[in-house]
């Protein structure tokens, strides 16, 4: 939660400075690290001799420039290629010329403009895998060859606004490949329990976290195990972005990730403590613009202990749902969903989708947590497990998103 009082007009100032102080020399530069990101999206397969395996679906799409998101109706397996082939055009009233499946090209006027996948320009042809909720999109363009990380349903889309309209339609070809061999598959295992996670390890981890004057707050509620390099692949792999430190670092960033859904995410998250000191990370999760009233995000601490010897990160993850009064400064703070455990689960889905959990469990505490009120005075309630992912550090399933850490 934000400790700090929060203005209305913090959103018009970042995007005040972005349209006037915002020297327009650098726009190309915004759109050149807009595409260096492209080219090292972990999902990528550039070189399509990369397929293995055998051609087990195909057909043939149209999607019209009316509409945002079209259910292929396939069903993708973890570890399958999908080749995606694109031709057609669009036409938007208000641009000068007609674009196909990479979009149009994005210039400084257009940079606060919010898409559904702001990596992109307007137009372009996008897709997911998995739950809209948490499937993390990525640019087809006229042809992709995507190694998928989770299973799930595919689906194609324009990239613009629900208010968009674009005058055409777009032929797609799609061909799914299985792999021959069937241990590349990415594959999460659901387990009952892990080595080490018992009574004896949550004896030494608080059970909530606190503010500065010793004020329990949130609740413990999962636990990470794997490297520090593995803990930041994988949330930024899931789309979870890095938050900054004070405001005015935010406002800065919000203008050069204006190309990214880190825009407007990295509000500053207020200090919290576990082990006698601030969180390590805070992480946050959400479209842009509605940010400002509704956030999915945590904070994660290393903990001063490994466990059979791999690093420990313990977190708490709470989802921001509106505002109220802070009675420790009488200022505004973000209050929380009350329901703490749609986030943990959040936290959950989010980070299995990547391909780059390897084992999965949840563990229920002695005298588990099941009541309390945050450090703002705030109820919430859990049925008192914690959430624990174990993260696959090597292998095929660590290198999928190995490119992902260069986001950071």
């Amino acid at each position: 939660m934000l400790a700090r009082p929060m203005k209305k007009i913090a959103l018009h100032l970042t995007l005040a400075i972005a349209a006037v102080a915002f020297p327009s020399h650098l726009a190309a530069q915004l759109v050149h690290e807009n595409q260096r990101r492209q080219a090292s999206d972990p999902q990528d397969v550039q070189n399509s001799s990369a397929r293995h395996g055998k051609k087990r679906l195909s057909q043939e799409i149209q999607l019209t420039g009316n509409g945002n998101w079209l259910d292929c109706g396939m069903d993708v397996q973890a570890g399958e290629h999908v080749l995606l082939t694109a031709t057609g055009k669009l036409r938007y009233a208000d641009a000068k010329e007609d674009n196909g499946p990479e979009g149009l090209g994005r210039g400084f006027k257009d940079l606060l403009r919010v898409l559904p996948f702001n990596d992109a320009g307007r137009g372009a042809l996008i897709g997911r895998i998995g739950d809209q909720d948490t499937a993390q999109s990525f640019l087809i363009g006229a042809q992709r060859d995507v190694l998928a990380p989770v299973s799930g349903r595919l689906s194609v889309g324009i990239n613009q606004t629900t208010s968009d309209t674009g005058d055409g339609t777009y032929a797609v070809r799609i061909e799914i490949y299985a792999p021959e061999d069937s241990s590349t598959r990415v594959r999460v295992k659901q387990v009952t329990s892990l080595p080490g996670i018992d009574n004896q390890l949550f004896s030494k981890i608080p059970r909530r976290i606190g503010d500065k004057d010793g004020i329990s707050g949130d609740m413990v509620n999962f636990l990470i195990l794997g490297s520090e390099a593995a803990m930041q692949r994988v949330f930024t792999t899931a789309g979870w972005v890095k938050v900054d430190a004070d405001a005015k670092d935010t406002v800065l960033h919000g203008i050069l990730g204006s190309l990214s859904k880190e825009s407007y995410l990295t509000m500053p998250m207020s200090q919290l403590y576990l082990f006698g000191r601030p969180q390590d990370y805070g992480w946050a999760h959400a479209e842009p613009i509605s940010v400002v009233r509704s956030r999915n995000h945590l904070r994660i601490w290393k903990a001063p202990f490994e466990v059979n010897g791999e690093a420990l990160w313990v977190g708490a993850a709470t989802h921001d749902i509106g505002f109220e009064r802070d009675p420790r400064n009488n200022g505004v703070t973000h209050k929380i969903d009350p329901d703490i455990d749609l986030e943990r689960d959040y936290v959950e889905k989010t980070l299995t989708s990547t391909g780059l959990v390897g084992e999965v469990s949840h563990f229920l505490p002695d005298n588990p947590m099941k009541e309390a009120k945050t450090a703002t005075g705030g109820t919430f309630h859990s049925n008192g497990q914690v959430l624990v992912l174990k993260l696959a550090d090597s292998g095929r399933d660590a290198n999928i998103s190995t490119a992902a850490s260069d986001k950071n």
